[in-house]
């Protein structure tokens, strides 16, 4: 499994645009069938980030983190990740970030190089649907992480 690529998404699926990180990697699986040129891959969701999650990291060759955002810009934004000691390190639920420094922590090394591709939505409350917009921008960034896997 070493250098394969690992997509992690998390969110909840009963708050409508929460649901997105999940939903990505549901679609991007599927799609990855199809597509053995892409090279090995492992998919991954949760509710939320952890701090067992930093083993999942063990063995790949980098790792695209996948989450809903309120507030980036549309249709997705691509973030360059680094490990981070930060507030959420003391919490039940984690940033990326926070993640990697764990596998620093406990690999005794650096984490693989990451990414956190946040795709933007609207609606957040309790039982909605997947918004129409948050459908689009989740199909827009599903186009491109095909050209992203490409680069290998």
């Amino acid at each position: 499994m070493s250098g394969s690529t690992l997509i992690f998404g998390w969110g909840n699926p009963s708050r409508g645009d929460d649901a997105l990180g999940p939903l990505f990697v549901e679609r991007l699986e599927s799609l990855a069938a199809m597509h053995p040129e892409w090279g090995g891959m492992r998919f991954q969701t949760d509710f939320q980030l952890q701090v067992e999650h930093a083993l999942d990291l063990r063995g790949h060759g980098r790792v695209l983190f996948v989450d809903a955002s309120s507030t980036g810009p549309a249709p997705f934004s691509l973030l360059a990740l680094r490990p981070s000691k930060d507030a959420s390190f003391t919490t039940h639920a984690m940033t990326p970030q926070a993640v990697m420094y764990t596998y620093c922590e406990l690999e005794a090394q650096n984490p693989p190089p990451a990414w956190l591709l946040g795709i933007r939505g609207e609606r957040f409350e309790l039982g909605e649907d997947l918004s129409p917009m948050a459908q689009e921008h989740l199909l827009t960034a599903l186009r491109w992480v095909e050209g992203w896997l490409a680069t290998g």
